[in-house]
């Protein structure tokens, strides 16, 4: 009897070194393989040095080329149970090919995070005008990405926010969603530092997100001056994959604002640092880094932006301030204050154990998947939009995709 297959088709190789979306990705590696699936992964992206080996999992890797017919026939040959979008822009190119090639899969959408949601604050902070949900019922990207949900059999939501968003806005049926944050288990108390053993401020985040880039402009100009003051023998450390020149400049050992680039040893730096901040100001999804600081007892002071989908009704593992005035003031009292900064430690790892830990949607997880494969028929036959969608889009997508594989023969 064939194994289960899952193909995952990814638009980057993961690098959990450099980004919360690496992680996301070995986490779904890793429940699928518990399973028992044999999984492939194929990515028409180029591989980096920080790629993470797959092999070590037991994955199969696979590249693959964009606007061509050799997946057609790679996918026939495969034959897999479950088909895994990573990002919409993925089931755009490649879910028509999937629908026609095997239309028995499961075509399983993996957000990441809601792009449409995070560009259209973009867009507002950039326009300096404030953000409302209905500015996402005239985006292009957001028409873009809920015509692919849709399509999907079923889409990982990483935010409950975003669920909500999705539920009450575009009034998505619940049965093509699940909620499936990022996992952080509680580390060993005897690894974590204590008030007297950490120091210096750190910012840690993926360059190439450009909700980063803004936040170090944030502090650069905002936010770090102000704490300086009244804090000068202070370190301000910046962390990051893939700095651009513009970052870069922005080093200056002078007013103790340190750009360092790569993190050889992420945990390393967060465990080491007494306060992380996050001046986020446009965004979605969840923010790994507040999850992994809270994981390694570091407390944060973020933005309810930077906070949203992480503490529900549960105490901040420090502050929340959009006020960047008041931002500045709460990091130097929770830099200073030790009786805060304790009971802030111990509250980043409530919210961790009563959220985030994986034990809380593995069998669940699991059940639905078996569910939707049980009850396939049914499930679509319940999703005349997305079937209607994905009937259309089929059509146009693989006409457009064979206008450019005959353009390129040429």
């Amino acid at each position: 009897m064939k194994n289960k297959t899952l193909l995952i088709i990814g638009l980057v190789w993961p690098e959990p070194k450099s980004s919360a979306a690496g992680t996301r990705m070995l986490q779904l590696i890793k429940l699928f393989k518990e399973q028992g699936f044999s999984i492939v992964f194929a990515s028409a992206a180029q591989e980096s040095d920080f790629s993470y080996d797959l092999k070590f999992f037991g994955v199969t890797t696979q590249k693959i080329v964009l606007n061509s017919n050799t997946f057609d026939d790679f996918i026939k040959e495969l034959n897999p149970e479950i088909v895994l979008f990573d990002r919409f822009v993925i089931e755009e190119q490649f879910g028509w090919r999937v629908y026609e090639n095997c239309p028995n899969a499961i075509r399983v959408l993996d957000t990441e995070d809601l792009h449409s949601l995070r560009l259209t604050r973009q867009n507002a902070v950039k326009k300096n005008i404030i953000f409302d949900l209905s500015h996402l019922l005239i985006s292009e990207i957001a028409k873009r990405e809920i015509a692919s949900i849709l399509r999907c059999d079923l889409s990982l939501i990483i935010s409950e926010i975003e669920m909500q968003i999705l539920l009450q806005t575009f009034k998505i049926n619940p049965n093509l969603l699940y909620y499936l944050p990022l996992f952080f288990v509680l580390k060993d108390q005897n690894l974590i530092l204590n008030f007297e053993q950490k120091k210096d401020f750190i910012f840690i985040g993926n360059f190439l997100h450009e909700p980063n880039w803004d936040a170090v402009k944030q502090l650069k100009e905002k936010i770090w001056p102000e704490i300086r003051k009244q804090l000068p023998d202070a370190m301000m450390h910046i962390y990051g994959a893939y700095p651009s020149q513009k970052v870069l400049q922005l080093h200056n050992p002078k007013e103790n604002f340190i750009i360092h680039g790569r993190a050889e040893n992420a945990n390393e730096v967060i465990i080491n640092a007494k306060v992380l901040l996050a001046p986020i100001r446009f965004g979605a999804g969840l923010k790994g880094k507040l999850l992994e600081a809270m994981q390694l007892g570091t407390p944060s002071i973020t933005t309810n932006i930077g906070a949203e989908g992480i503490n529900a009704n549960y105490n901040w593992n420090g502050f929340i301030a959009d006020d960047f005035g008041e931002f500045g003031s709460k990091a130097v009292l929770l830099y200073q204050d030790e009786t805060i900064w304790n009971q802030s430690q111990k509250n980043g790892f409530e919210i961790l154990k009563n959220r985030f830990e994986s034990d809380l949607f593995e069998n669940a997880f699991t059940d639905k998947i078996n569910f939707i494969q049980s009850n396939l028929e049914i499930h679509r036959e319940q999703n005349f939009m997305g079937s209607l969608l994905l009937h259309h889009t089929a059509l146009s997508t693989k006409y457009m995709s064979r206008w450019i594989e005959e353009k390129n023969r040429s």
